[in-house]
């Protein structure tokens, strides 16, 4: 069973250059997590899961529109929360598209990060929740 160590959480605006603090957010958390490769994979995933909420879940809405993020650390799991205002998606629904399409995924400009948090990450759910947000959720077991 995980035991939680902290739950860490971070607003910050609808804008590409909020990565750079998401990012140093995340690296002063992990910095004492090892294997280092997967806490390399969860910063990855976020920073992919982070743009893709700017670029799509929130394209239409200004910088102003927070995205909140949440970062809980277990003995022996990364878990990464984002919550965004966009429509609903269904995750799972594209990421079968993307894996029985005739064209290389990687050759597209668009829906490869979905690839590689997907890739990344040991359990990846996109929530519809109450309040009419949708929440990223990405896990990560720390033991190879």
């Amino acid at each position: 069973m995980s035991f939680t160590k902290q739950k860490y959480r971070l607003r910050v605006k609808t804008e590409l250059e909020a990565l750079i603090p998401v990012l140093k957010w995340f690296e002063q958390l992990t910095e004492n997590y090892s294997p280092k490769e997967i806490v390399w994979q969860c910063k990855l995933a976020l920073a992919e899961g982070f743009t893709n909420t700017v670029r799509y879940a929130h394209d239409h809405f200004p910088p102003e529109t927070p995205i909140d993020l949440e970062l809980t650390l277990f003995s022996n799991i990364i878990e990464i929360r984002l919550w965004n205002f966009g429509e609903p998606f269904d995750l799972y629904k594209k990421l079968a598209e993307l894996q029985n399409s005739s064209v290389d995924p990687l050759e597209k400009e668009g829906d490869r990060g979905l690839l590689f948090m997907n890739a990344l990450m040991d359990e990846l759910h996109y929530i519809r929740q109450a309040d009419q947000r949708n929440c990223l959720m990405m896990r990560k077991n720390l033991s190879e």
